[in-house]
């Protein structure tokens, strides 16, 4: 039980912060803001900011309308893979396992809206952007992350490459003292 936990820990907390975060402010929606209404707590932001109660029956950002069966097993087979890849990424890939755990809570903060409600409620509307909530915001900026993690250890990799050949040539170049 203490390896599952020292291995999942991490997961499951950033996760678990978004799901309780995501939840909590779609409700508050839901109870404050009627369907098609908006809140502006800053009536001069009103043209770039505002909150908005909408529902969403396609994926993030109101892309492909309807699919709320599909997305659901998607989600969830996201979900299984996520978790049962986890344990894969090296503990040393702090940011990767950051990434994929906010990708986590995001899909399922979405998956519990469209199990209990059916459509996805989003609120948060920025400019002429479409409407969107606390679980797209999570999967956007873990996808964007993990993409970082991805590019920076790629960069690892090559100057580590790099630094090996450097070596090698020296090595080569250099006759050993015991040569001499």
């Amino acid at each position: 039980m203490k390896k599952i936990i020292k291995e999942y820990w991490l997961l499951f907390t950033i996760a678990g912060i978004i799901i309780v975060v995501d939840q909590i402010t779609k409700a508050i929606v839901r109870a404050n803001i009627p369907f098609g209404g908006q809140w502006m707590p800053l009536p001069w932001l009103a043209p770039y900011f505002r909150f908005v109660h909408w529902e969403n029956t396609g994926a993030a950002f109101g892309m492909f309308q309807g699919g709320g069966w599909i997305f659901r097993i998607l989600a969830a087979i996201v979900a299984v893979f996520i978790i049962i890849y986890f344990p894969q990424i090296p503990k040393e890939e702090k940011l990767m396992r950051v990434a994929i755990a906010m990708q986590l809570g995001g899909a399922l903060g979405n998956l519990i809206d469209r199990l209990v409600f059916g459509p996805v409620t989003d609120f948060i509307s920025v400019g002429r952007f479409p409407v969107f909530n606390i679980a797209d915001s999570s999967i956007t900026v873990g996808v964007g992350l993990l993409l970082l993690a991805l590019w920076l250890a790629e960069r690892r990799e090559r100057r580590e490459k790099l630094g090996s050949d450097s070596i090698s040539s020296q090595e080569i170049a250099e006759p050993a003292d015991d040569q001499l």
